[in-house]
């Protein structure tokens, strides 16, 4: 079972949901605590009902996302911080809670953790599909948006996180 992880970070909406669809993403799950975006079509409303549109279920757990000490450590550039933020924040209910919700997805259809930042390294959902792996087993994956996937059609590229090198979609 592989679990995928995505960024949309200078992403068009329409290259972000063609890449979903060319991975076969049956759900997204937004992991942000403030589900909200300055980039068009990516604040909570807009962005579940362009996923609805497209047949791929959204589902908004706040109980994931980077508490907003983590997020301002992270976009200070301090790493260490964040990290200890994020993992104090991991032993806490609201945490626990959430991360139980995502189970029935993650074993039951092709599920993906999303947030805002293109790097995974950089960005406390790697963490959340660690945290996932460990309970369920399941392979992470991390799915670039590449420009112009909307038009052109080109293959997703996948970057390995932890697990095995199998694709999500393409079963290599």
């Amino acid at each position: 079972m592989t679990i995928a992880t995505i960024g949309y970070e200078k992403s068009s909406l329409e290259d972000f949901i063609a890449t979903l669809l060319t991975s076969q993403v049956q759900v997204l799950v937004d992991v942000r605590q403030l589900p909200l975006s300055r980039r068009k079509g990516f604040s909570k409303r807009a962005l579940g009902e362009a996923l609805n549109d497209a047949g791929i279920e959204y589902v908004h757990l706040k109980g994931l996302g980077d508490p907003k000490e983590g997020r301002d450590a992270a976009k200070a550039g301090n790493h260490g911080e964040f990290l200890r933020i994020f993992a104090a924040h991991m032993k806490t209910k609201e945490f626990k809670a959430a991360i139980e919700r995502v189970i029935p997805f993650a074993e039951g259809k092709k599920s993906c953790l999303m947030c805002y930042e293109r790097d995974p390294e950089k960005c406390h959902r790697k963490l959340v599909g660690e945290a996932l792996s460990g309970i369920i087993g399941a392979n992470i994956k991390h799915l670039d948006v590449p420009n112009g996937r909307a038009t052109s059609g080109a293959r997703n590229k996948t970057r390995k996180i932890s697990g095995s090198s199998e694709g999500l979609a393409t079963g290599r």
